[in-house]
């Protein structure tokens, strides 16, 4: 039986939405306060979700110990308590965007998958950041 597991995932990052390309005042247009020069803080929800098969021996459909292992070390001890424009490389040429963030994070957890969570590891279904209670990004790989 193939069952959906969502694990969630707390870290506080701060950022500027800005691109160097546009004048001060088409940032100021286009990001708003997101565009201060100061940067500005946010408390994000990740949210994984993983789609398989249920284990018989464990019952489980993925470890959560291997899970939170992998999310730890390629999401949460590369954004938390960090200003994502200047210490996270991908986001020194690229928006960090909640949008562009799901891709990293994908990205980042994706390339570690099968090595940390077996080759019989469930598939990576969603991924989710909230980044307000009124702004959330769901990336989406299979339906």
């Amino acid at each position: 039986m193939t069952v959906s597991l969502t694990r969630n995932y707390r870290f506080v990052a701060s950022h500027r939405l800005h691109l160097e390309q546009l004048s001060a005042e088409e940032n100021q247009r286009l990001f708003g306060k997101c565009n201060n020069p100061y940067g500005h803080g946010h408390n994000y929800l990740l949210s994984i979700t993983v789609k398989g098969a249920v284990d018989d021996q464990t019952g489980l459909v993925v470890s959560l110990t291997g899970l939170d292992t992998l999310v730890q070390r390629e999401v949460l001890d590369r954004y938390d308590h960090r200003y994502l424009n200047f210490d996270v490389p991908e986001f020194a040429t690229t928006p960090s965007t909640t949008e562009n963030m799901a891709f990293a994070i994908r990205d980042h957890l994706l390339r570690e998958w099968c090595s940390s969570l077996g080759n019989s590891a469930p598939q990576l279904t969603n991924v989710r950041v909230q980044e307000t209670k009124r702004n959330s990004v769901e990336l989406t790989l299979i339906d």
